[in-house]
């Protein structure tokens, strides 16, 4: 589980294969083989490091399902370590789990975002969404997606600052949405009585 709020902007060193390597140091403080650290939205394990890098092994089906197959070396990444039950909860609840990809329209400070139909649903005015694992509040829910209003130390200390229209982008919708809308339809079925 993590909050959406980036603790270090990272590079990517390297891919080959599934293998992909990251220059890092803040999340590297107290790392071990197996942790959780989010690139970009996504939950990876760590499965190798040094005093300036870690590594992650990434499916075809996360590359494929999410916009990390589209890193080169040298492109930033938002990194991020999973919440200690002793932290604060600066952003949301965000699982590391990429709903979709998503398109850039506009460019930082009031970045627009083109959207999958099937999340529509789960934007709201003032409601959480996660965009390449940074913890943003929608502005304006669009026909076709979303604004937010990127402040100038996000867009500086994250990937946001670098995007320009065309690019992909990971989101994560707000967990808690999604759990209430399955808890509702369950109880707007109807119930079906035993026959003798």
């Amino acid at each position: 589980m993590f909050t959406g709020i980036v603790e270090e902007l990272g590079e990517v060193r390297s891919r080959e294969g599934a293998r992909l390597r990251l220059g890092a140091s803040t999340v590297l403080e107290g790392a071990a083989i197996g942790d959780s650290t989010a690139v970009n939205g996504c939950c990876l394990t760590v499965v190798a490091f040094g005093d300036d890098w870690f590594e992650a092994d990434v499916s075809e089906e996360t590359y494929t399902r999410t916009s990390l197959g589209d890193l080169e070396p040298g492109a930033p990444v938002n990194l991020e370590r999973p919440v200690r039950l002793a932290d604060r909860l600066g952003g949301h609840l965000v699982q590391g789990h990429v709903d979709a990809v998503g398109t850039v329209v506009a460019p930082v400070p009031d970045l627009q975002i083109r959207m999958v139909p099937d999340l529509l649903r789960y934007v709201v005015e003032k409601g959480s969404i996660t965009v390449d694992g940074v913890s943003l509040t929608v502005v304006h829910p669009l026909d076709d997606g979303f604004t937010v209003a990127v402040i100038p130390h996000t867009a500086a200390v994250t990937t946001l600052g670098h995007r320009a229209p065309g690019d992909r982008v990971n989101l994560e919708v707000d967990v808690i949405a999604k759990y209430t809308e399955r808890l509702l339809a369950d109880r707007t079925m109807p119930i079906q009585e035993d026959s003798p």
